[in-house]
């Protein structure tokens, strides 16, 4: 199924066929360097399992994003049920993921604000968050650009002490701050 679609890009259900790509994806160091590490393909294989139960359970999800030109997989782009403890949570969190041959050409900005849209149009949604490491310039500039505003620094119980990724930024957009025509 295809939910979103844009002038190049489709965001759509997850293919068997985007697994080998999506362990090249979260084995890439470069395209992990925000996260505390890359991800082994076992490690792969089950959040492509917990993606693909999450939209099965909740009509939502972390959406296969490939390129309308070629049908190629570059990531994903979507939303999550974010769970971990802080004062913010429960909430719908929207995350991107792309391999680095994507990166520069706004496709995570095209994409996520496609589905910022669908989430207040589509899903209901009031209220959509956003976080990232403090030090991950990029995706805080997609935040930006998407219409989401900076909410607070939090230290992210997930991520180690040590970690220069454990200072994390909190965004945030409602369905009252864009206009859905």
């Amino acid at each position: 199924m295809i939910y979103l679609e844009t002038s190049r890009l489709q965001l759509r259900d997850w293919r068997e066929t985007d697994l080998d790509p999506f362990i090249r994806l979260n084995s890439d160091e470069k395209v992990m360097m925000y996260f505390p590490k890359p991800l082994s393909s076992e490690e792969t294989i089950t959040f492509y399992k917990s993606i693909i139960s999450e939209i099965k359970e909740c009509g939502f999800g972390l959406y296969a994003v490939e390129e309308k030109v070629n049908k190629e997989f570059i990531g994903f782009i979507g939303f999550h049920r974010a769970i971990f403890e802080s004062d913010f949570t429960p909430c719908i969190e929207i995350g991107w993921r792309l391999k680095k041959e994507a990166w520069g050409k706004g496709y995570a900005t095209e994409g996520a604000t496609a589905c910022l849209q669908y989430g207040f149009t589509e899903l209901d949604f009031s209220d959509i968050y956003s976080f990232t490491a403090d030090v991950n310039k990029q995706s805080k500039n997609v935040m930006r650009k998407i219409g989401m505003n900076f909410v607070k620094a939090f230290v992210h119980p997930r991520v180690n002490e040590k970690s220069l990724l454990k200072k994390h930024v909190l965004y945030h957009i409602s369905q009252n701050d864009i206009s859905l025509t």
